[in-house]
């Protein structure tokens, strides 16, 4: 007797056995958030100013143009909610921890800028492994830092000095 399509995919289709703990089976391992800081927990690496890609500037006039030191938080965050909702590039922001990345680079732009930060992130090059950036994904992240600066009303001259202290690291950055 034949067996209908149906019935053999019905046959193959069994429900999952109850009570297997499917993540520990297949070795996933749940991460926890810190209760203080509300990140991911990362390898230990050695922290570092220099870990932030450039010596920072020391104006006083350059951290005024981006609104002191709350208008370069409202700035790394605004970048990174608009890089999370662009189309180009939300893929590469979608598995990562944004309450550190948030942090961390709102600590580079305050350290660059001369803000009195202290950065804490990883290096470049070893942040951005593994995600598969290309010069078309950096310049569509740029754009959103640009669009979040004009947002915050940081002068065309502001802009570009913290440009020109981000745009050399695109090499530790760019992976293809």
């Amino acid at each position: 007797m034949l067996m209908s399509a149906a019935a053999v995919l019905m046959l193959l289709q069994q429900a999952p056995a109850e009570g297997i703990d499917w993540d520990a089976e297949f070795g996933v391992e749940e991460k926890v958030r810190d209760p203080e800081t509300g990140e991911f927990p990362v390898d230990p690496y050695t922290q570092d100013n220099a870990n932030s890609g450039a010596a920072p500037y020391t104006s006083a006039q350059l951290v005024a143009d981006f609104g002191g030191r709350e208008g370069i938080r409202r700035i790394a965050i605004r970048t990174v909610e608009l890089s999370e909702a662009d189309p180009r590039i939300a893929g590469i922001f979608a598995a990562h921890d944004m309450v550190r990345l948030k942090r961390t680079l709102d600590e580079q732009f305050c350290y660059l800028l001369g803000a009195g930060c202290e950065y804490s992130g990883r290096d470049m090059r070893t942040s951005h492994a593994g995600l598969g950036a290309t010069k078309a994904d950096l310049n569509a992240l740029v754009e959103n830092l640009q669009a979040a600066m004009r947002e915050e009303g940081v002068p065309f001259g502001a802009q570009n000095r913290l440009l020109a202290k981000l745009a050399p690291m695109s090499d530790k950055v760019v992976e293809r």
